[in-house]
This record gives structure tokens, sequence and C-alpha cells, in this order.
């Protein structure tokens, strides 16, 4: 195992001023990390060891600079005693840069399984240690990408690549085996449209020639070298928009494709709230539609079988097409997904209006193409993997089929907790379908972790949810095949403010409490950044304040208030490292907001300027999110477009901060 520095170890053994005792237990921790290629939002520890359970962390390279707490740029989940292979780390946020990077031990020493050792400033979750050293193994990680294809039926018109992944934003490539040949060019079959940088599933890639017989394709990951986000490999004879690369070579998967007029459906069993049913896969030669029948299409009733259809879908092959059904099941049943064409050709489903004269059903081997099985009739919840700004969490889509509530745990629900890991509760919901649902935390969560989003029933039909108070006898989980109807993914958390109505002579507001991953400033708005005033509204700005949780921050004011109203306190990095604002004097180049699920890391305070009036504070905080127009959500939220003829410098950048801003107060008046 290769160790960093005895500096290093040093600087992390008595991090937060607490020494970390070493025992003979935890000389057996160990860990090997290999170097590797990345994406940019995951890595892998190969090997880790711990006897008492616990994390392993990723430092990056200023570690050996002593920033024990800021070099923290991601944390397993939290694994059992014992030794763990091929652990994947989420990343807090994605690298885009090559570097050392440092795999690290950690012990749960608060045993609530979530790693909060920078939230509680070293404090805990400390390294495991051994011959006075924190126990590490470090590696050169390649920001690159990673892609990813499945062999598959197509029209040879197109084919769909299951997952990419890009450290810098790119674009996918397919090639053909010429290219193991040294083909380079002649190679090229097609190219995905421009891929921001992350991840991105089932990416359809139309091909320049059609593919007509079985053959091996070669996806390849390339980069927008130029940063047009046009592919010009070709045309520059390979000057621009090269592939990534990892171990010296190109960055690829293989997948064998088959050209087929032979339709097809695939469905796996699955719990729904009675609203939509969700088929794995579909592959439709001519295009078409999933129709969805129930099981009495087997006793002839086609016309009458028939539950819902998806929308059309374009010739090919498709993934997890969930098809909105016509009017909900009451009962657990069997259903019957079935192919049908678009024999008319005016991408509208008419079949059982024209009695089924057209868009009938693909065949083969005589009879219609069909997949079946149960779909239980319960609940479904969706949840992928985001930010949060600590005291919110948006929950995807949530389907309930009597109403009731989407429940959040922590870690704490793996180790049995089923109680204590509760930490936000949705408002009720009623029957049906529910998207992006915002649940408020009891208390802010100040470090990642994966969290569980679980449905809960209102078994007692008061609409409030007591499952805690009743000892679990109200209001208990929505179940499908023995266990609770829930979704799991890791949450990001960066930043975390929060602030209290409060009141002064003017000069001074102090904000609860700030937690800065990565370290920056806390800054003072007042109300009219809501207006766009993202420069002028700024009040006051804290002190650099470390990596790390911060209590009751005192900011003075640049100009002292001269009447009451609410003051917005905003996390701020330190983006060029200097540990000085420079937000206003760069314009917003520099030292830009935290952002949590695409909006600014906020809260929001009433200050009552003492001997004031205090009147009522202003109307944009008043006003709420049922009072705002749709036309007024959509400009808050909309994605910036910059106007190329705005003279003023940074124009464009200006316009983002605005939607992060009004997207995060949003947010904050529902809390």
């Amino acid at each position: 195992m290769r160790r960093t520095l005895a500096v290093l170890m040093t600087l992390v053994v008595v991090a937060g001023g607490v020494p970390v005792a070493v025992t003979a237990q935890q000389e057996a921790a160990s860990v090997s990390f290999e170097d590797q290629a990345t994406g940019g939002t995951t890595v892998t520890v190969d090997s880790v060891t711990l006897p008492e359970g616990g994390f392993v962390t990723i430092h990056d390279a200023s570690l050996s600079d002593g920033s024990v707490l800021g070099s923290v740029v991601g944390s397993s989940t939290y694994l059992d005693a014992g030794t763990h292979e091929n652990v994947t780390v989420h990343l807090d946020d994605p690298i885009d840069e090559s570097g050392t990077f440092v795999a690290m031990p950690h012990m749960d020493t608060d045993d609530d399984r979530v790693y909060s050792f920078v939230a509680a400033n070293g404090n805990a979750d400390g390294p495991y240690t051994a011959d006075g050293g924190a126990v590490v193994d470090d590696a050169m990680v390649n920001a690159s990408a990673s892609v990813s294809m499945t062999d598959q039926p197509t029209t040879g018109d197109s084919v769909v690549v299951d997952r990419v992944e890009l450290s810098e934003g790119g674009f996918v490539t397919i090639h053909d085996a010429t290219v193991t040949e040294g083909e380079v060019f002649e190679s090229i079959r097609g190219t995905s449209a421009y891929l921001e940088a992350g991840v991105h599933e089932n990416v359809r890639v139309e091909l320049d020639a059609p593919v007509t017989e079985n053959t091996t394709l070669v996806p390849m990951a390339h980069m927008d070298t130029d940063g047009d986000e046009t592919y010009t490999f070709p045309e520059s004879e390979g000057e621009t928009d090269g592939p990534y690369t990892a171990d010296g070579s190109a960055v690829v998967d293989t997948a064998m494709v088959m050209p087929s007029d032979t339709a097809s459906v695939n469905y796996s069993a699955q719990a729904t709230g009675g609203y939509s049913i969700v088929v794995e896969s579909a592959y439709l030669p001519d295009g078409g539609f999933v129709t969805v029948h129930d099981g009495t299409v087997t006793e002839g009733k086609v016309f009458e079988s028939i539950r819902g259809t998806s929308a059309y879908l374009e010739p090919g092959l498709h993934r997890d097409v969930r098809v909105t059904l016509d009017s909900p099941l009451n009962e657990t049943t069997t259903v019957v997904p079935m192919a049908h064409m678009d024999t008319d050709g005016d991408e509208t489903y008419t079949f059982p209006e024209s009695e089924g004269e057209n868009d009938g059903p693909y065949t083969a081997n005589g009879g219609a193409v069909i997949d079946s099985g149960n779909a239980t009739v319960s609940a479904s919840v969706d949840y992928t993997m985001k930010s949060s700004d600590g005291t919110t969490v948006v929950v995807d889509r949530v389907e309930l089929s009597e109403g009731g509530f989407v429940v959040i745990h922590d870690p704490a629900l793996s180790g049995g907790a089923v109680f204590d890991s509760v930490i936000g509760t949705s408002e009720y919901l009623s029957t049906g379908v529910h998207e992006d649902v915002v649940v408020t935390l009891d208390e802010p969560i100040r470090s990642s972790q994966v969290l569980t989003p679980m449905a809960h029933m209102d078994t007692d039909g008061d609409e409030m949810y007591t499952f805690e108070e009743s000892d679990g006898e109200a209001d208990g989980p929505y179940t499908a095949d023995g266990g609770a109807v829930v979704a799991s993914a890791h949450t990001s958390v960066s930043a975390v403010v929060t602030a209290v109505d409060q009141s002064g002579d003017g000069t001074t507001v102090t904000v609860e409490s700030v937690t800065l991953h990565d370290g920056g400033f806390v800054t003072i708005h007042d109300a009219t950044v809501t207006d766009g005033e993202v420069f002028e509204s700024v009040r006051g700005t804290s002190e650099y304040l470390e990596p790390g949780t911060h209590e009751n921050v005192e900011i003075t004011l640049d100009t002292p208030l001269e009447e009451s109203g609410t003051l917005v306190p905003m996390a701020h990095r330190d983006t060029n490292g200097n540990e000085a604002y420079d937000f206003l004097t760069s314009e917003g180049a520099d030292d830009g907001p935290y952002v949590a699920n695409g909006s600014a890391v906020v809260d929001t305070a009433a200050y009552t300027v003492e001997g004031t009036d205090t009147g009522t504070p202003m109307e944009t905080e008043t006003m709420t999110d049922d009072e705002m127009t749709d036309d007024e959500m959509g400009d808050m939220t909309d994605e910036p477009t910059t106007d190329s003829s705005a003279e003023a410098p940074g124009f464009g950048l200006v316009v983002a901060l605005i939607a992060l801003v009004a997207a995060a107060l949003i947010a904050a008046r529902r809390r």
C-alpha cells in the first residue's frame, strides 16, 4: 500500500484539534486505490477493510497542503465491518481535471451511518490510523469518460447507447469494427448531438448510412476540444474533438447490432399506484405505440382490455416507456403490454375508434407481439441522484393508489432505525400522481448521504402523518413483494444556510448557521435580488469561512439598513482560492454562489430595524407560489438565454445568476 508523506498523515490525525487514538483494531484497517479513469462523478476504491465499519473517503491533492476538511471530495455509503471490494464513491462535485486523489478509511464515531467529518469540523468520523498516521492510499485519477452499450436490434438507421459519462462534455461517436484496423475516420457511422458534462442515459445516435447486416459497432466518447459544441473530428483530420482516453487508449465499448423487422416488448412485474405502467423496453421497427391491455385480452376482449397507450415512439429501440393508464387500476392484476404499429402514419393511436382498421398490433409467429406480468396496485416512488441545499429534498415522482405521504429516511434506516431515520415528511398527497414533490426536512442535513423516500399510507384518514407517534399503528408504508415501496439515491450536500428572523439597529446581521464543505463566504442580499439586482442587492459579506460548520456568523453591513424587510443570506464559494470575496469586483466571474438542484443555496429571514415602522416585509416575499402566475414562475426558473446585443460585461452570467437566485427563493418560500 502506498503512503503519502508523514506530514500529510499527521495533519489528518489532528483534524479538528481532536487527536485520534491509535488502537490495535485500527491498525487492521487498510485500503487499496489504483490509478483509474473516471467520467467525473464517481471513482472506484479497489478494496477497503474497516474493522469497526465506517466509510472510505476520497480527498484531493490539497490534503498534502494541510486542507484536511476542504480536500474531501466524496465519501462512500456506510460500510459494515469487514473487507469491501470495488467500492463506488460518488463525488460531491464532478471533477474535470486529472490529478492525484487519496482514499482514506474513516470511522463512524457517532454511529449514525452518515459521514459527517467535514460538517462536524473534524470532531466526528475521523480516519482509521496506523503507525501514528492515517491509513491511506493514493492514485492518479484521469478525468475522462465512460461509455456502455448492450447488444440490440436496430432498424439500421439508429442505435441506442445505454450510458455515457463525460467529464467535460462532448459526443459519443459510433464507429464500426474497422476502427480496430486503423480506419479511424472511415469507420465513423454516426455521432450524437453535443452532450453536456455529466451522465447521459439511452442516447440515440442516428447513423449516417444504414446498417444492413449483423455487425459489431464501437461507441467512442469524444471531447469537444474547440468548444464549439459541433463535432469536427473528421473534417479537422483529428486535430479537434479527439477521443477521450484512459490508460493510453480511446474510451470505447462494443456491441452487436442486428437489423430486424420483428418487434419486441419486455415487461417486468412491478408495483404501481395504479396510474401508469413502465415497460422495460420496446423495439418498434416502423415506429408506433406500446399499448397496455389487461388480462381479459386473452379472453378475446381486444378493445375492452385496453388500459392505456404510450405516446408515439419513433422507429427503433426504446427503454423505460411509461404508459399512463386511461383509468386507474384498483386491484393487483395481470397486464399485457402490446407493440402496435402506426399504420396510417398520423402518429396518433386510433386502433379502438377505427375498430381495428388502423394501428393494429405488430405480429410474430402468428400472434401479437406482447409480454405480460403482474402489476401490484400499491405505490411507486422515483428518486434520482441530485444535490440538496440541506433543508429540502425534491422527490421526482410519487404515485399513490389511495393517497398518503412520502417520507424521507436517512441511512440509519439500513441499520433498522425505522422511526429514528425519518428526517422529513411531505404534506398530505391525494390519490394519484405527484411530480417534483418538495419535502422540507425536520432539521437540516449537513453532509452528503443516501436518502430513501418511502411511500406511506394515510390509514386513519386524517391527512396527518402519525406513523411515529402511533408507534407504527397508523400510516404505515405502502408495500409490494413483501417490502416497503421506496427509492434510494445519493444526495449531495455542499452548503447549508439557516437564518432566523431578528431585529437590531440595522448595522449587523447574524446568520444562525452556515456549512460550507469547500469554504467560502455567506453574503447578505436584500430582497431586490428577486428583481434581478444580483450585485446591487449585496448588503454585506462575512469574512472567509473555513470548510465546516460555523454558528452565529455575525456580518457587518456595508451600509446600515434604514427600514425593515426581508434579507437573503446566500452561501458563496471562494472559486479563486484567495480567501477574499471577489463576486462584486469580478462582476460574478469569481466567488459565485453554491448551487443545489439548480438553485443558489439561500435562506430568508425578516429583519426588523428597531425604532422604525415594521410594516410588512417586501411584497416579493409575502407572495406565495400559488399567487404567482405561471408566466412569473416561468420567468424566474427558465434556463437563461444570452442577448448578444447586450453591452454590459458578463450580461449572460448575470442572467444565469438571476435564474439561480430566483429558483432558490421559490424553494425558500415553500419552507
